[in-house]
């Protein structure tokens, strides 16, 4: 599966250095998306189990480490997006926990 927005993962990456476990975590993701064939919904869970997914049309929040991040995946292109990259403390100022926020969120982005 191709990732775009790659580089918001890395630049997470290169501005905590020193947080190792958030380095890995950040690899595995991007190793996992990358070597993915999903070909359905049912299918992130098996391989990620931290999978949230969290609007219908294939938005998914992942944990890694300490942080959360918003990714696009669709399915018939095998094409999977970075859409939003943040900790928790953000993720919880930004969308509240709260699935309508987060279509709210993405209807304003123009995203759905």
């Amino acid at each position: 599966m191709d990732l775009l927005g790659k580089n918001k993962l890395l630049k997470l990456k290169r501005k905590n250095q020193g947080n190792i476990k958030l380095s890995v975590a950040i690899d595995k993701l991007i190793s996992d998306i990358e070597n993915a064939d999903w070909k359905k919904p049912e299918d992130v869970k098996k391989i990620r189990p931290d999978a949230d997914c969290v609007h219908s049309d294939g938005f998914y929040f992942f944990d890694i480490h300490i942080h959360r991040t918003m990714i696009l995946l669709v399915f018939e292109e095998h094409e999977a997006t970075v859409i939003w990259v943040g900790s928790h403390d953000e993720y919880d100022r930004v969308f509240k926990g709260n699935k309508r926020i987060i279509e709210k969120w993405l209807w304003n982005r123009q995203l759905i």
